[in-house]
């Protein structure tokens, strides 16, 4: 499946980041649609803007934790921010400790350049886009 055309406002946030953080977080964005389309318990996605930042929401089932794609003002790496009062980041952390640089409980970080690390990527996308389930109980990991 491929991701659905951007809406006019998102194309306006990936437009006002440095080009190749803006590419690398388009990359980020088909994997989350992809993975979505892939587990029918995220059902469709809303795509918008949260802090003027392109958002994730699993409005239809409640399944996940919002995913917002941007930049830390302090970094040249891309950034996938998730609820800081969420243990996602956490989880991250402990499962690919090498893979990714982490900002607190908010962010994992991505280098602008090279080989997006789609699996690991993928992992931890998925566990946010289920979060609630997993928390629920109503899912098996």
């Amino acid at each position: 499946m491929t991701a659905p055309p951007l809406p006019r406002e998102v194309i306006s946030a990936f437009g006002a980041l440095p080009v190749p953080i803006g590419k690398r977080l388009l990359q980020v964005r088909d994997l989350i649609f992809a993975i979505a389309a892939a587990d029918d318990n995220v059902g469709r996605l809303t795509e918008t803007l949260k802090w003027g930042e392109p958002a994730y929401l699993t409005d239809d089932t409640g399944s996940g934790s919002t995913i917002r794609l941007g930049r830390l003002k302090d970094s040249d790496h891309a950034a996938i921010l998730f609820n800081c009062k969420t243990t996602l980041v956490d989880t991250f952390r402990e499962r690919f400790p090498d893979q990714f640089e982490y900002r607190q409980t908010r962010a994992l970080l991505l280098p602008a350049a090279g080989k997006l690390p789609k699996q690991a990527l993928s992992v931890c996308l998925s566990l946010a886009l289920t979060y609630h389930l997993d928390r629920r109980g109503k899912r098996a990991r």
